[in-house]
């Protein structure tokens, strides 16, 4: 069993019949989906999500998750993500996979935000690119006052397409690359008031973190 796996299978264990899940993206995520449909298929569970990213709102039905919104359901239980980087006071990077806007959402949406990732994902101080969604009208603007912030900042491209990576919002990603970051809240709020941004991909709203190791799972707590 490999780190992604494990973790998930203990996200799993903190979902309860009648929950509404905000569900985040990635590999990991859809392990935990993956499991969590096990669960539900065994103990004729009923669970309720609301998905980050249409990765997300695909393998939720895959899974039996009833797939709901926040018009319905404003407040959500339990909100399960990954996370490119975390740090030892459980802020974390995420954005690497561009739902950064629609995850931060579902994580402040919900009572309890627990990340799950691999140990190696671990780090004392966050010094990984932080992705920066963008409206394409601003992007040059944004561009030149995220550098006078000390960013270096590049356009995300596609894979397998020409030209800019358009999120499921239809805006532009900046990854920028501050170096070592000494206070990621005050410098999330510094991005976000910038116009023209639409969210960046520091959260410091993170709860609680399970991470893998080849050893073991370690839980995080705030």
């Amino acid at each position: 069993m490999n780190e992604k796996e494990m973790v998930a299978i203990e996200a799993v264990k903190l979902v309860k019949d009648g929950m509404v899940l905000g569900v985040g993206s990635g590999t990991t995520v859809a392990i935990f989906l993956k499991k969590l449909g096990e669960r539900i298929r065994e103990e004729e569970m009923t669970v309720y999500g609301v998905p980050s990213s249409y990765q997300s709102h695909f393998l939720c039905i895959e899974a039996g998750v009833r797939v709901v919104d926040l018009l319905e359901f404003p407040e959500l239980d339990l909100c399960i993500d990954g996370a490119d980087q975390i740090d030892e006071n459980l802020n974390c990077i995420k954005g690497g996979g561009g739902a950064l806007t629609r995850e931060k959402v579902v994580s402040q949406a919900s009572k309890r935000f627990v990340i799950i990732a691999e140990g190696r994902k671990f780090s004392k101080r966050l010094n990984s690119q932080v992705p920066v969604e963008v409206l394409p009208f601003a992007y040059g603007y944004v561009k030149r006052k995220l550098q006078e912030m000390g960013g270096i900042c590049t356009l995300r491209e596609g894979k397998g397409k020409l030209g800019p990576v358009v999120t499921d919002n239809g805006n532009f990603i900046l990854d920028c690359n501050f170096g070592e970051i000494e206070n990621p809240r005050e410098l999330e709020v510094e991005i976000n008031e910038v116009a023209g941004v639409v969210e960046n991909g520091i959260f410091c709203n993170v709860d609680e973190a399970i991470l893998g190791y080849p050893d073991g799972v370690k839980f995080l707590k705030r």
